[in-house]
């Protein structure tokens, strides 16, 4: 089974992290857009089971993903299942007529950097997230046989960052939280 083990940050200046990647050889990836519309299941509350279901799409694709509940407080560690769509047009269609009920689209532009931390590849992003702020998140995907190996090169990683104060909610938590301006 995959899992998505990351922790996330608050930045208030993403440049210091810029410099700091740089100087430990991080390769800069791409920046991309994405918008994630999130949908709860029609006989359970996602929120209360700590699952998600969300349509990513970004200016090159698109992609339907669940997320399980968090098996770890300390780095958010979820089995993950992602599958391509060709036409995410018309899964909020599909979805409503199963009952599903959309619940918040996040916008956010992220940058991302890969470092090769063997036997581990880590993907470091900076996101700008519409209505929430900006923060660091990073992120590994593995196996559970890597799950505690993985937590703490993601903790050793943070501390080399000098990146403080986890945040434990989701971006989707974090947006609905906000108070709304009407």
């Amino acid at each position: 089974m995959p899992l998505e083990i990351e922790q996330k940050f608050p930045l208030v200046d993403a440049e210091p992290l810029v410099v700091r990647l740089q100087k430990m050889g991080a390769e800069k990836l791409d920046t991309v857009q994405q918008c994630d519309t999130y949908y709860n299941h029609p006989s359970r509350d996602f929120a209360v089971t700590d699952e998600a279901l969300r349509i990513r799409q970004t200016p090159t694709g698109a992609h339907v993903t669940y997320k399980g509940p968090k098996l770890d407080a300390v780095a958010k560690t979820r089995r993950e299942i992602e599958l391509p769509l060709e036409s995410p047009e018309s899964w909020p269609e599909l979805l409503a007529a199963l009952g599903f009920g959309e619940v918040a689209t996040v916008r956010k532009q992220r940058k991302r950097w890969n470092l090769c931390r063997p036997p581990f590849s880590i993907e470091i992003c900076i996101d700008h997230v519409d209505d929430v702020g900006t923060f660091s998140e990073i992120e590994i995907v593995t196996n559970e046989a890597q799950q505690e190996t993985a937590q703490e090169a993601i903790a050793q990683l943070a501390e080399q960052l000098e990146l403080k104060d986890p945040e434990s909610r989701s971006y989707l938590e974090m947006l609905l939280a906000c108070p709304n301006d009407t």
